[in-house]
């Protein structure tokens, strides 16, 4: 017996990373102090930069949009999504990402798809300016069937101590800004496939008449980061608090950031929900608020500000407004209603 026999190719896994080693470095900024292929990744943190930074750190995976790229043999736009998604996570506390790691778990090492996953991920993380410093391929055929490849991904970004948003300031009367999804995102996709393609028997070559594209184009469109278009709006003193919505919806994600004693009144009529979701549940059968309970329903970010900040979000940042901050008087941190909501001046 030899190590290739039981299942781990070493000679596969050595020309992966001959083949990726090139693209990450491309994300390499000056702070990097080590090279793909260390034991650890070494970075420096600009002491000129902060004067009192604190670290916010998050791991996050795509779910099982990993086998809607599988069917469709397409995966750099996975790697785009896990990136995206965890700029998103930490951004919400108004921080800047420095940095990346990844863990790709796979039954055979398969340097194709792996050079693809890798270069969605430089993709994005050279738009956020951001080093993809290190990671883990893991080949275990015994863990993951035939054709299996899972994802995660881990980021470290700064935030100076001062500046953290983190909600406590939220208060009544603060205006809710929605900012439109491009699809799915990363959530939802167990539901989405079982219906799509387990129910109505669909394929990702599939075209939707309805859609105007593929099933695959429409469930593998890139999960949406909000940075650039929001952080020069990151100031605790007028954008209170920040939700990236993601599994659980608007209400499950709103909920983690509202103080006691405020309930966050949500207009569902203030947007156009995208056909995407409109098909899913008319061929799913699905009620309203299982929609909502599962999928960001198309605002994929809402930031809570107060009224001169909510203005600017929507005039320079493109948000929608979509609720208001009220008292809470029925324990109910957020309700989705319609047509409840009258618009506002500065």
């Amino acid at each position: 017996m030899n190590y290739r026999e039981s299942g781990v190719d070493i000679q596969k896994g050595n020309e992966t990373v001959k083949r990726i080693k090139p693209l990450v470095k491309q994300t390499f900024t000056a702070n990097v102090l080590s090279e793909l292929g260390s034991f650890g990744g070494l970075y420096a943190l600009d002491k000129d930069k902060w004067s009192r930074p604190v670290l916010i750190s998050s791991t996050d995976g795509v779910g099982t949009k990993l086998c809607v790229a599988r069917a469709a043999g397409k995966y750099d736009t996975i790697g785009q999504d896990l990136v995206n998604h965890s700029v998103n996570d930490i951004f919400v506390h108004g921080a800047t990402p420095l940095f990346f790691l990844d863990y790709i778990g796979i039954n055979r090492v398969d340097p194709d798809r792996i050079e693809q996953v890798v270069s969605g991920m430089v993709k994005a993380c050279k738009e956020h300016n951001m080093a993809l410093i290190g990671g883990e391929t893991a080949e275990m055929p015994a863990i993951y069937a035939k054709d299996d490849l899972d994802l995660v991904g881990t980021i470290i970004g700064c935030v100076e101590q001062d500046r953290i948003i983190n909600g406590s300031g939220i208060r009544e009367d603060d205006l809710l800004i929605g900012f439109p999804s491009t699809g799915l995102h990363t959530n939802g996709f167990s539901l989405a496939r079982r219906i799509l393609f387990d129910k109505q028997k669909l394929k990702v070559e599939s075209y939707i008449e309805d859609l105007g594209k593929s099933v695959g184009e429409a469930l593998l469109t890139v999960h949406k980061s909000y940075y650039h278009e929001l952080k020069g709006f990151a100031d605790p003193e007028r954008v209170h608090g920040m939700a990236h919505i993601t599994g659980g919806g608007i209400a499950g994600n709103l909920t983690r950031i509202i103080p006691e004693g405020l309930s966050a009144e949500i207009d569902l009529k203030r947007w156009e929900v995208p056909e995407i979701f409109r098909y899913i549940q008319r061929v799913g059968k699905i009620s309203d608020q299982e929609m909502y309970k599962v999928f960001n329903m198309g605002i994929g970010f809402i930031a809570v500000a107060e009224k001169t900040a909510a203005y600017g979000l929507i005039q320079k940042g493109g948000g929608i407004f979509i609720g208001r901050m009220n008292k809470d008087t029925s324990r109910q941190r957020v309700k989705l209603c319609s047509d409840t909501l009258a618009e506002f001046s500065v």
